[in-house]
């Protein structure tokens, strides 16, 4: 489950906003900060964004970055 969750952050686009299209891992850290202050969505997205934050907070993108290839 958790790797599927993984898979969704490399595969999963942001429906809306300035990122439109672009994909969740390749969102900028700046973008997620700003929600993380403001409150993340509702639902899955607002999940995956979160999760999202805390890997780039800790420095644990290269985990990501292994599931893309």
């Amino acid at each position: 489950m958790e790797q599927e969750i993984l898979l969704e952050l490399v595969t999963m686009e942001m429906p809306y906003g300035r990122y439109k299209g672009r994909i969740l891992c390749d969102l900028p850290e700046p973008y997620l900060a700003w929600y993380h202050q403001k409150g993340f969505p509702k639902g899955k997205l607002g999940e995956r964004l979160a999760l999202l934050y805390e890997i780039k907070l800790n420095g644990l993108e290269y985990l990501l970055k292994a599931l893309r290839k």
